[in-house]
């Protein structure tokens, strides 16, 4: 569910399990209007619908509507996996932070939380889902900048001390000395202009990272991989934040493989 929803290729992942599972079932777009939520995740148990994912606009409101919000969805502040109980209730979950530290840990690098500070851009409800992650896997430091300073003193307020907002007008300079910089903002996605964020101060070790998967290689991890860093796309995260939403519906936890991979960014846009 979301609105607009059409540009998703989570029923290219979510279905190709299914096939490959031998599974009775479908993954469908629902395109809902933020005033309908209530209404539409309500019907989910009447259709005999098993649960679904949320994205843009949903995740935050859905945990108002939600009858249970697990403990790692409370933290986050969003939800992207509805769960259908046996009773009809319905179950709030969040599986970005496993998806985007999934992401990290395949994509070949070396990274480890004990590198070093994280920089991650932006403040919406991917950062906290990377946030969250990163804390819980032990980085010592994450340093948050976004363009509107305040939304990110709030949010670094809330996730403690080892979160530290730095002004928008700071963001070149708190590169120094990062093993790892996370871009969770929309910047550089096809149609939007690219992340504006210098990498002088960038060690050359430090591992880039964009949630963004389209285009694969945007222009931030363009200019990493020209520097020297490794860098990770935003694939890997779309790919493995569907493996446990896949396994609260239907038992199983599905893996991610090549042909997968392959089928996804054959999608049409």
């Amino acid at each position: 569910m979301g609105w607009p929803v059409a540009h998703s290729r989570s029923p290219v992942i979510h279905n190709y399990w299914i096939a490959e599972h031998g599974l009775r079932g479908a993954y469908v777009l629902l395109p809902v209007q933020p005033e309908k939520l209530e209404h539409a995740l309500r019907a989910l148990p009447v259709l005999g619908i098993a649960g679904c994912n949320l994205t843009i606009p949903h995740k935050v409101d859905a945990m108002h509507i939600v009858d249970h919000v697990d403990a790692l969805g409370q933290r986050i502040g969003a939800v992207n996996t509805i769960v259908v109980n046996a009773d009809g209730s319905l179950s709030g979950r969040n599986t970005d932070a496993f998806g985007f530290i999934q992401s990290l840990l395949e994509a070949g690098s070396t990274w480890k939380a004990a590198d070093g500070p994280a920089c991650v851009v932006g403040a919406g409800g991917a950062a906290r889902a990377v946030i969250v992650g990163l804390l819980d896997a032990g980085v010592p430091e994450i340093r948050l900048t976004n363009r509107s300073d305040g939304k990110a003193a709030e949010m670094a307020q809330e996730f403690g001390p080892r979160v530290k907002a730095l002004a928008w007008s700071e963001r070149h300079d708190a590169l120094a000395g990062a093993a790892l910089l996370v871009n969770t903002t929309n910047q550089g996605m096809h149609g939007q202009p690219a992340l504006d964020l210098h990498l002088h101060a960038l060690p050359s070790e430090a591992v880039v990272a964009d949630i963004v998967y389209a285009p694969l290689i945007t222009p931030l991890l363009a200019a990493a991989s020209q520097r020297g860093n490794l860098t990770v796309n935003g694939l890997g995260m779309l790919l493995h934040q569907a493996r446990p939403a896949f396994a609260s519906w239907f038992g199983v936890l599905p893996e991610v493989s090549e042909r997968l991979r392959h089928q996804v960014l054959q999608a049409p846009l």
